[in-house]
C-alpha cells in the first residue's frame, strides 16, 4: 500500500524535555493503526508531530498526501480528546462542519450547494441531522463529539487522526462510532488514541505502543504481556473472545 507519512529516527519534545526518543513508523493507505501506552508516555507529542504542530529536534517526518491549497499539511481530519469550544459562541452545528472545508489561512470562505449537501448528508449519517441549526451551546457532550468528528471527516482526508474518540460519546453511540470508522476505513487511513482496550482489539488493524520509544506490531492482538511491560494502567478482562498470544519482550535500553 502506498505510503501517506513516513517518520525515521526521530526525536521530540519540548525544549530539553524529550519525550520521544528514536521513533520511526510509517503510516500507509487504510492503515487502521491503534496506538496505546501510559500516561504520558508521548501519545500526544506523537500527534502533534504527525500533524504539524511541532518539529523533530532530530529525524525526520515525509508527508505523501494530496495538499490542498493554501494548506501545510491539509489532508489530515483531527479529532481531539477534548474541544474548547466557547459554547455561549453563536455558531450552528451546520456552520462548525462546514468550516471543516475551509482553506487554512482564510477568514471568510464561500461554500457551494454540493458542500452544503454534503453535509447535511454527513450529520444524517451521524444520526444528529435535526440539530444542523441548532447552536452547538445547545447540544450534550455526546452530540458535541459528532460534531467534530463530522467536521474532520467532511473534507475526506487521506488520514482520520482521533484522541479518545469515546470520551464525551454516549453508550448508545458508541458502538455506532467505531461501526463507522471501521466503514471510513475502505476510504481513509485511520490512527486512533485509546485506552479501551476492548476497542483496539476489536476494531484495528495494527499497534502502535508508545512509551518514549515507539514499538509497532503488524497485528492487533494485545497480550497482558504487552500492557506490563509499557506500564499500561488497563488490565484485559475476557471471556475468552478478545484474540491474544505472547509477544517477544521488547528491548528497552
Amino acid at each position: 500500500m502506498k505510503k501517506i507519512i513516513e517518520i525515521k529516527s526521530v526525536d521530540a519534545g519540548y525544549g530539553s524535555n524529550i519525550v520521544l526518543r528514536d521513533i520511526s513508523l510509517t503510516i500507509r493507505e487504510k492503515d487502521f493503526l491503534g496506538i496505546i501506552g501510559p500516561n504520558g508516555g508521548g501519545k500526544t507529542t506523537l500527534l502533534k508531530l504527525i500533524l504539524g504542530l511541532i518539529k523533530p529536534i532530530k529525524g525526520s517526518i515525509k508527508y505523501h498526501l494530496n495538499i490542498r491549497a493554501g494548506s501545510k499539511y491539509t489532508d489530515i481530519g483531527y479529532l481531539p480528546q477534548f474541544n474548547e469550544t466557547d459554547r455561549k459562541f453563536p455558531i450552528t452545528v451546520k456552520d462548525v462542519v462546514l468550516s471543516g472545508l475551509m482553506p487554512a489561512n482564510k477568514l471568510i470562505h464561500r461554500y457551494s450547494k454540493i458542500d452544503k449537501a454534503n453535509v447535511e448528508k454527513l450529520l444524517q449519517r451521524l444520526g444528529i441531522d435535526d440539530k444542523q441549526d441548532y447552536p452547538v451551546g445547545d447540544l450534550s457532550g455526546g452530540q458535541l463529539q459528532r460534531v467534530f468528528l463530522a467536521r474532520a471527516i467532511i473534507s475526506t482526508p487521506s488520514l482520520l487522526v482521533l484522541d479518545e474518540p469515546g470520551t464525551y460519546v454516549d453508550n448508545r453511540f458508541e458502538k455506532e462510532l467505531y461501526e463507522l470508522l471501521r466503514e471510513l476505513n475502505n476510504e481513509m487511513a485511520i490512527l486512533l488514541v485509546s485506552h479501551d482496550i476492548g476497542i483496539i482489539s476489536a476494531y484495528v488493524k495494527t499497534i502502535a505502543c508508545v512509551n518514549t520509544r515507539l514499538t509497532y506490531h503488524d497485528s492487533n492482538v494485545i497480550t497482558a504481556e504487552q500492557l506490563e511491560i509499557y506500564n499500561c494502567p488497563v488490565d484485559i478482562i475476557t471471556h475468552g473472545k478478545v484474540p491474544h498470544r505472547v509477544l517477544h519482550v521488547h528491548n528497552q535500553q
